[in-house]
């Protein structure tokens, strides 16, 4: 399987909401994602639902970029070429794998030279309802 195939005629969505990657005390039930390992727990949480009380660590501004298209696990080099074509303009990426999908956090500064670079690989990328709207 060649991950251009599914770059050509997918979709990818921006989010209408502005993230926080947060170091966080514990898990939160509202995050977008929560990753837990040996070390610390991360939360990806939209901005105006960080918990100040538990939060260590706050990096807020991410939009979140989302391939909605089912990505098969037999899949090679997917999140590398996204990853890769998006460093060529040097946008740094936070990067989260769902069972079906994939979904990148970018700084909202970013987020036009990233619609820029994923519609040069043939994705159509749309933004969503809401977005710009201060959100």
């Amino acid at each position: 399987m060649d991950p251009s195939d599914f770059f050509e005629g997918g979709t990818v969505t921006v989010s209408a909401a502005t993230y926080a990657v947060v170091k966080a005390e514990r898990g939160d039930p509202d995050a977008f994602a929560t990753i837990r390992d040996d070390e610390e727990t991360t939360v990806v949480v939209e901005e105006e639902r960080v918990d100040e009380a538990t939060a260590i660590d706050v990096e807020p501004g991410w939009k979140r970029l989302t391939f909605e298209m089912v990505l098969p696990f037999e899949l090679v080099g997917f999140l590398a070429r996204v990853a890769g074509a998006l460093a060529e303009e040097d946008i740094s990426v936070f990067a989260l794998s769902a069972y079906s999908t994939d979904h990148v956090l970018v700084r909202e500064g970013d987020v036009a030279a990233a619609e820029a670079k994923l519609e040069s690989l043939g994705c159509a990328v749309e933004r969503a309802e809401g977005f710009g709207d201060g959100n």
